[in-house]
């Protein structure tokens, strides 16, 4: 098996990448030569990565039939200052809302898609370092961040 997608210039820097049938625009703003019609590419990495950990988590938590209210990733890259600029770390931060009895599932949860299952989150590892908070109920349960960091330097 394999994902295969297309992408087609449009004219200045916009391109229409078809993606299992769906057109995903990419654009770059006005002071780069495009029309600022969408997004520039290199942010749809940190979408892959939180759709594609968000997506293990809630199947996990159907799994383990402890449902939460809200679920709301937040993906932050950070950038190198020379060319090529590219990601040199990501750090996650999911926010949780629910019943105090679905925490630990929660928990269980990120750490199972970030160990096991998030092919994504497991290639840019590979690369660079992918650290992650997990809040529920607005109090923070996890963090690894500093300790990551620390061991990549």
């Amino acid at each position: 098996m394999a994902h295969e997608i297309e992408t087609q210039w449009m004219g200045k820097m916009q391109f229409n990448a078809l993606v299992n049938g769906h057109t995903v625009l990419m654009d770059a703003p006005e002071k780069a030569g495009g029309e600022d019609n969408g997004p520039v590419p290199k942010p749809f990495v940190l979408t892959a990565l939180s759709g594609c950990t968000g997506m293990d988590v809630v199947s996990l938590l159907r799994k383990f039939e402890q449902p939460v209210d809200d679920l709301n990733i937040k993906a932050v890259g950070e950038l190198s200052k020379k060319n090529p600029i590219e990601y040199t770390s990501i750090h996650l931060i999911y926010n949780f809302k629910g019943p105090e009895t679905a925490k630990d599932a929660a928990m269980r949860a990120v750490t199972d898609s970030q160990e096991k299952y998030c092919g994504v989150s497991s290639m840019l590892k590979k690369a660079i370092p992918v650290t992650w908070d997990v809040n529920y109920n607005d109090i923070q349960i996890f963090t690894n961040k500093n300790e990551e960091l620390s061991e990549s330097l």
